[in-house]
C-alpha cells in the first residue's frame, strides 16, 4: 500500500482531537468514583449538602460530568423527597440514557413528580419500547396526559404497544425494522440503505417482504455486503426464519432466541404481517429479569427491590409467612401426636430437627432445579415421569450417604438402635423431599400457576411434616419409646 503522508496528518489529528474530546464520564475520576466505579460517599454528601443549601448552580456543576447511568445511581441513592429537587436542578441533564437506566420504582417516582410535557419529551428520545416501558406502571390518567403531549407517530407506536399484555412481544418489540420487497436486487437495496435509509436504529438483517409485507426471508448484512450488485435478494436471502407472534410470551421468546440462537427475529400480527423485530439486547434484559425474578418467587420476597415501597413489600411477603405459619402449625401438629414420646426421650427432640433441616434441604435443591428445568422447556410433559425417576434415584444415593454418616454418630453417641431409627427416618424423608421438590412444580405448572411462586411453601411442609412423623413414628415402633 502506498504511503500518503496526508492520510497520516488527518489521522493524527483525529487522535489528537480524539484525546481533547474524552470527556470526564469516559474514565473513572478519583474525585467521585472509588477503584470499583462507585460513587464516593464523599461525592454524594457533597451533592447532597449543595442541594440542602438550595444551590443548584452547584449541584449542577457536581453532576454534569456524570455518566448518565451513574447520574441514575445518584437519583436511586438519594431519599424519594429528594430526587424531585435533584431532578429540577438537573433538568437537561435527566436524558432519555438516565431514564432508561433507571430502577423501575424510582423511574415510575420521578415521572410522576415531573409534568406530563416534561416526561413527553424524553419519551419522544426514546425507542418504541423503551418508551412503553417508561408509560405502562403509571395511572390510567397520568398516561393519557403524558401520551396527549407526544408528536402523532410516536402517540400511534406507543398506543398500539400499549395495547398489547404486559411482557409480551407486542409491547417489548422495536417497531423501527428495515425491509425490503422481494423483488428488489442487491444493488438496489445497497443503494436504498446509503441514500434512504434510517440508521439512528440498530439493524442486524433486512427482513425480505411479499406485496403483503409479510415476511418471505432474511438477509444478513454481511451477505448483502458481499453478493454481486446484480443478484436478487430472494437468491441471497434465508428463507427458514424464526417468526414471532406479537402475542407470545417474553420468556418464549428468550428460550427462541438461546435454542436458535438468534440476533434478531421478526415479530408478526395475527395476519402475518411483519410488525417489528426483537433484538439479542432486548433479550438479554428478558433473561436477566426473568431469572431474579423467579429467584425471588421462590423465597416469596415479591419484587425484592430495595426501592419497592414499603406497603407493596410488606404486601408481597407477608402472605406467604402466613402460609408458612400455617403449615408449621401442621409440622407442631405432628410433634404433639407424639408429646409424651418426645418427654421420655430427650435425645428425640435433640435429633428430629437435624431429620427435618437436612430433608428441607434436599427438597429446596430437586425444587429449584425443576423450577428451572420447567422454565427453560427441559421439563416438559413427555419427560415428566423420567425425570421424576432421576431425582428420586439422587435422592436415594443422598439419603443413603447422609443416613449412614448420622446414624453411625447416633449410634455411638446414643444407642445404637437409635442410630438406625434416624438413619432409616433420613433416608425416608430424603427420598419424599427429591419427590416432592419434582412433583410440587409441575402440579403448579399443569394448573397454570407459575411454579416459582408457591412452591417452597407446599415443599417445605411436605419435608417438615415427614421428617418428624417418619423419625418420631420409628422411634415408637421401635419400641424406643411409647406412645403415650
Amino acid at each position: 500500500m502506498a504511503h500518503d503522508p496526508a492520510l497520516e496528518d488527518d489521522v493524527l489529528e483525529a487522535d489528537s482531537a480524539t484525546e481533547e474530546e474524552v470527556r470526564p464520564d469516559d474514565r473513572i475520576d478519583d474525585d467521585r468514583h472509588d477503584t470499583e466505579n462507585r460513587l464516593k460517599p464523599s461525592y454524594i454528601a457533597s451533592v447532597r449538602d449543595a442541594l440542602e443549601a438550595g444551590e443548584k448552580g452547584t449541584v449542577y456543576e457536581l453532576v454534569e460530568p456524570l455518566h448518565p447511568a451513574d447520574i441514575a445511581d445518584l437519583l436511586e441513592i438519594f431519599d424519594k423527597d429528594e430526587r424531585a429537587g435533584l431532578a429540577a436542578s438537573i433538568t437537561d441533564l435527566m436524558s432519555s440514557d438516565v431514564v432508561a437506566e433507571l430502577n423501575d420504582f424510582v423511574r415510575e417516582d420521578m415521572m410522576e413528580a415531573l409534568a406530563p410535557v416534561d416526561v413527553a419529551a424524553i419519551t419522544e428520545q426514546l425507542e418504541t419500547d423503551d418508551a412503553v416501558q417508561l408509560l405502562e406502571d403509571l395511572d390510567e390518567d397520568d398516561q393519557k396526559a403524558i401520551i396527549a403531549e407526544l408528536e402523532p407517530e410516536t402517540q400511534a407506536a406507543v398506543e398500539s404497544a400499549l395495547a398489547y399484555p404486559e411482557e409480551t412481544a407486542g409491547r417489548l418489540m422495536n417497531r423501527h425494522v428495515m425491509a425490503a420487497p422481494e423483488h428488489m436486487r442487491v444493488g438496489d437495496l445497497i443503494d436504498y440503505l446509503r441514500n434512504e435509509g434510517d440508521f439512528e436504529h440498530d439493524f442486524f438483517e433486512v427482513f425480505v417482504v411479499d406485496a403483503s409485507f409479510h415476511p418471505v426471508g432474511t438477509c444478513a448484512l454481511n451477505w448483502i455486503l458481499t453478493s454481486p450488485r446484480t443478484v436478487k435478494l430472494t437468491d441471497v436471502m434465508k428463507r427458514d426464519q424464526t417468526l414471532i407472534p406479537v402475542t407470545m410470551d417474553q420468556e418464549e421468546v428468550a428460550l427462541m432466541f438461546q435454542k436458535y440462537a438468534l440476533i434478531s427475529a421478526a415479530v408478526v400480527d395475527e395476519s402475518g404481517r411483519l410488525v417489528g423485530q426483537m433484538t439479542v439486547d432486548d433479550i438479554v434484559h428478558i433473561i436477566s429479569q426473568e431469572a431474579g425474578e423467579d429467584a425471588l418467587l421462590l423465597s416469596g420476597a415479591g419484587d425484592g427491590d430495595i426501592n419497592e415501597p414499603i406497603r407493596e413489600a410488606y404486601s408481597a411477603r407477608v402472605r406467604w409467612l402466613i402460609a408458612n405459619l400455617g403449615t408449621a402449625v401442621v409440622a407442631s401438629a405432628i410433634i404433639a401426636l407424639f408429646g409424651a414420646a418426645i418427654e421420655a426421650l430427650v435425645a428425640l427432640a435433640v435429633l428430629m430437627p437435624i431429620v427435618a433441616s437436612i430433608g428441607g434441604n434436599a427438597g429446596t435443591q430437586t425444587m429449584a432445579v425443576a423450577v428451572r428445568a420447567i422454565a427453560t422447556n427441559q421439563l416438559t410433559r413427555a419427560n415428566t415421569w423420567r425425570i421424576v425417576w432421576r431425582e428420586l434415584r439422587v435422592a436415594m444415593l443422598n439419603g443413603t450417604t447422609v443416613a449412614i454418616l448420622i446414624g453411625i454418630a447416633a449410634g455411638l453417641i446414643f444407642e445404637p438402635m437409635m442410630g438406625a431409627v434416624i438413619a432409616l427416618a433420613m433416608v425416608i424423608n430424603i427420598v419424599v423431599a427429591g419427590m416432592a421438590g419434582v412433583l410440587v412444580p409441575v402440579i403448579f405448572e399443569r394448573l397454570k400457576q407459575d411454579p416459582a411462586v408457591a412452591s417452597s411453601v407446599f415443599v417445605s411442609m411436605i419435608t417438615d411434616s415427614m421428617g418428624f412423623f417418619a423419625f418420631l413414628g420409628l422411634a415408637v415402633v421401635s419400641g424406643l419409646v411409647p406412645m403415650g
